[in-house]
């Protein structure tokens, strides 16, 4: 009887770990890409926004706290600024492309 539940035991245990690692035993998501072309663009344009507004936030608590003078942080707030802006332009144009290529558009 011990015997039997040591072997459902590790039979469970087995299933429970392939269960969990199977997002990590997948292809290079080829489906996924396939399934999303220009996603990679997206995900650029969406890092690309976040380091600038977190640039841009962490400029703002450094000036804020006296780390950074009022001249630095003139110089250094307007680049980020235009970054962050360059990002969500972008981001805004393939928002739009994507609402003209698909008429029928669920969201909204």
């Amino acid at each position: 009887m011990e015997t039997v539940a040591l072997v459902l035991g590790a039979i469970l245990t087995v299933a429970c770990v392939v269960f969990v690692a199977r997002p990590l035993l997948r292809s290079d998501g080829d489906e996924e890409r396939a399934a999303a072309p220009g996603e990679d663009e997206r995900l650029r344009l969406l890092e690309a926004r976040d380091r600038a507004l977190a640039a841009l936030k962490e400029l703002e608590f450094d000036h804020r706290t006296g780390k950074v003078s009022d001249a630095d942080y003139r110089a250094l707030v307007g680049p980020l600024r235009r970054e962050a802006a360059e990002a969500l332009r972008a981001l805004g144009h393939e928002e739009r492309v994507e609402r003209e290529e698909d008429p029928v558009d669920v969201h909204r």
